[in-house]
């Protein structure tokens, strides 16, 4: 046991361990064949994941019909903590009516293994509809977000849970921190401020821009881009954890860096889910988190900068961690750098940066995008990418 506290207090004060031991394990095990069985989709394995391992702390099960009505209406937990994303899990009405509530139930994976269990200790029913417009802002169905509430069963289970084991990541073992391993890390590097940075898209110029100047301010860096369920034409996982390899290795000193994955799903909430994330890196120890241009946002129904804006709704105290905010990066054909319009004295017409979906298209096209939005190295690993799913999907 370390002498030195935390540098940071996990969310609630406390991080959770909801893995089971050995003995519970075992014992869990023998009554598999006796317990009535609910089947977790790729969203919820990652939520009773995140749960177990401390990274939704103070959550320790799914949530019941208190927290959950309170953080839809409030962003607060009943106990007022804050709390901006429901974590539930939804069963259709058949599932439901077949489990007892005060009873243990066996949750298995997408494959059908036996990976959990969960203390049901309520059932109740919500609304769909109010649930999207509090959380996403929004009640159409095209919204990645939405659509998953809607399809999702109308009864929530709700109590604690257990994960049977922690096993190691398929694709990205190496890579695989878990937040007591994180803050013990950090402890060890000596970093008191650790700045953490989300990411569900491949590094380009703006992203390390925005990065290194945060890096300025603090002791060290948390790259920790998200590898659970996302949408179908976002780059994959290992694409981009490729390419965050050759940032780190060609672009940033390795030893302020400490790139890690992130297996949650992401929701595409916007503003709400910048809180979440921030709360969600606040438990793996980070001090400080970037919030740049539209976060956690698709499409058209979030303000550009409203996931910062949101952050004014808390008190510095009680969130616990320091956002940081930054403007959309550019490269300044004036200066000749990257640069945000609060530094840069060029009109419009001298900025140069692209959206997504052009650089999409010149990566499928096989054409570089210009040396100001991404590192070569880097355009090259999308263009190798991109060119192989457009070849596998014509074939």
């Amino acid at each position: 046991m370390s002498k030195h506290p935390d540098r940071i207090a996990p969310h609630g004060g406390q991080l959770v361990n909801r893995i089971a031991t050995a003995e519970q394990r075992s014992l869990f095990l023998e009554k598999a064949d006796f317990l009535p069985r609910v089947s977790l989709d790729e969203r919820a394995t990652s939520d009773l994941v995140m749960i177990a391992i401390g990274a939704f702390s103070p959550l320790i099960g799914f949530m019941e019909q208190a927290d959950y009505d309170s953080v839809v209406d409030t962003m607060r937990l009943a106990n007022g903590l804050p709390w901006s994303i429901p974590i539930t899990l939804s069963v259709e009405e058949s599932v439901a009516a077949s489990l007892k509530e005060d009873s243990l139930v066996r949750l298995d994976g997408p494959n059908g293994d036996f990976i959990g269990v969960l203390e049901l200790t309520q059932k109740y029913r919500y609304d769909k509809q109010r649930e999207a417009v509090n959380v996403y802002r929004t009640d159409e169905d095209k919204h990645p977000g939405v659509k998953v509430v809607y399809d999702q069963g109308d009864i929530n289970l709700a109590g604690p849970v257990w994960l049977l084991q922690r096993d190691r990541h398929p694709q990205f073992p190496d890579y695989q921190i878990d937040p007591a391993q994180s803050r013990a890390l950090f402890q060890a590097k000596g970093w008191k401020t650790v700045v953490g940075f989300q990411t569900r898209n491949p590094i380009h110029r703006a992203h390390e821009y925005i990065i290194k100047c945060a890096l300025e301010i603090v002791d060290g860096l948390f790259l920790h881009p998200l590898v659970g369920v996302t949408k179908s034409d976002d780059i994959p996982a290992d694409v981009r954890m490729r390419c965050y390899e050759i940032m780190i290795h060609n672009y940033f000193p390795q030893n302020r860096v400490i790139l890690a994955i992130n297996p949650a799903a992401m929701r595409y909430a916007g503003p709400r889910e910048a809180i979440f994330h921030a709360m969600v890196r606040k438990n793996y120890g980070c001090t400080h988190f970037i919030v740049g241009r539209d976060h956690a946002g698709v499409g058209d129904y979030y303000g550009t900068y409203d996931a910062q804006h949101i952050f004014d709704e808390f008190e510095p105290s009680e969130l616990g961690i320091v956002p940081l905010k930054f403007e959309h990066a550019f490269y300044c054909e004036i200066t000749e750098t990257m640069a945000t319009s609060k530094t840069s004295p060029s009109r419009p017409d001298q900025r140069i940066h692209l959206s997504g979906t052009k650089v999409r298209e010149l990566l499928r096209q096989g054409q570089m995008p210009p040396p100001q939005f991404s590192r070569p190295l880097v355009a090259a690993e999308l263009i190798k990418a991109m060119q192989t799913v457009c070849t596998l999907t014509t074939e």
